[in-house]
């Protein structure tokens, strides 16, 4: 709360927004929200510095990914017999990878896990920054509205409640289409 108010909050929330698609466990929303109750006027841009933010942090979890595995996991595959069943399954997240970082991006699951595994499976880098855009600002600029719109009194629901609606809405949308899919 103390940092919502300091003259340099935007940075501190990039420097949240970054480190929570990569290693930090504390979403941005804990700075995000304060910081537009207290400016509802600068909404647009606290939700756009914690989206460019978050999706250069994530560039940086996929980075790890890429790195780590190549160089510590695959090796250990390699050793165990399980390389074959490793390509396997870093296919079959390639072909849902734009539901993972979708879904990850806007719900509360734990976005650099995504991030993370995105660059551990080599997803196109295109794909993953596309989705990670769409994905962050769906997120972001939802709170951003929600609160510019109707302040303090939908905090408790922000809070509460956004991420099961956005999981909720993930989980349709992706019912939706296998239900056209193979229908």
């Amino acid at each position: 709360m103390a940092l919502a108010d300091h003259p340099r909050a935007l940075w501190w929330l990039a420097i949240v927004s970054f480190a929570e698609s990569s290693v930090f466990p504390i979403p941005p929303d804990v700075l995000m929200i304060p910081m537009i109750l207290a400016r509802p006027s600068r909404a647009w841009l606290i939700a756009l510095v914690a989206l460019v933010s978050s999706v250069l942090g994530g560039l940086l979890g996929y980075a790890i990914g890429a790195f780590f595995y190549e160089g510590i996991g695959q090796p250990i595959l390699e050793m165990m017999g399980k390389a074959d069943a490793m390509e396997a399954f870093n296919t079959r997240f390639n072909d849902f990878g734009f539901w993972a970082v979708l879904g990850a991006g806007i719900t509360p699951f734990p976005f650099k896990v995504i991030t993370i595994m995105s660059g551990w499976t080599g997803m196109p880098l295109v794909t993953f920054v596309a989705t990670s855009i769409l994905a962050r600002s769906l997120r972001f600029f939802a709170v951003a509205a929600l609160l510019r719109l109707f302040g303090a009194p939908v905090r408790a629901f922000i809070e509460r409640r956004l991420g099961l609606v956005f999981t909720a809405f993930v989980v349709l949308l992706f019912g939706g289409f296998l239900v056209v899919r193979y229908l």
